[in-house]
């Protein structure tokens, strides 16, 4: 079912119909003619153009609001991957004293992998306050949610869990295949 909007300076025409839109605005025009020969159809819309129209500002503002927060989420990634890569490179020694000691492989993965969630999980607490307060703010933004959606909140809380822990996985692994001997060396 199309609907056919005809704009005719200060008068318009909405016509419904199941027919394709080029039959309607043929359809449509031919009436007029018959009326008036005068008269012509201009501007003419379906009403799926009338809502892409409607709705484009916004669209352009959620893109652009996705694009920022995609370039946060990477940002965010790399920090908490260097950050990793940073305190993993100052255990060495203590993760070589551990692995001579027996620790397992799969111990010390495990080790940096805890500090990284608690990382992770501190980032998310704080996350949760700034969240609160920033949808008061910017609660003209927010189209077909409310206010303090628990689903958006949850479903992001756990993407950025998920990709933090996936950060601090490479530098753990690392952790985990150090050489005891040359651990012990490195000052």
């Amino acid at each position: 079912m199309y609907t056919t909007s005809y704009d005719f300076g200060d008068e318009s025409v909405a016509v419904r119909s199941t027919l394709p839109p080029a039959t309607v605005i043929n359809g449509v025009k031919a009436t007029l003619k018959a009326m008036d020969p005068n008269l012509a159809a201009t501007d003419v819309y379906t009403m799926g153009d009338l809502m892409s129209i409607a709705t484009a500002r916004r669209r352009f503002q959620t893109t652009l609001l996705t694009v920022f927060a995609a370039i946060a989420l990477i940002m965010a990634l790399v920090g908490l991957s260097g950050l990793m890569r940073f305190s993993v490179n100052r255990r060495t020694r203590e993760v070589g004293i551990r692995m001579a000691l027996g620790a397992k492989r799969r111990d010390v993965l495990l080790l940096i992998l805890k500090n990284a969630s608690l990382l992770v999980v501190s980032g998310l607490v704080l996350g949760f306050a700034c969240t609160w307060i920033a949808t008061r703010l910017l609660k003209s933004f927010l189209f077909g949610v409310s206010q303090h959606d628990p689903f958006t909140v949850a479903t992001v809380s756990a993407l950025l869990l998920v990709c933090g822990l996936i950060a601090a996985f490479v530098p753990a692994r690392r952790a985990a295949s150090i050489d005891p001997m040359q651990a012990l060396r490195t000052e």
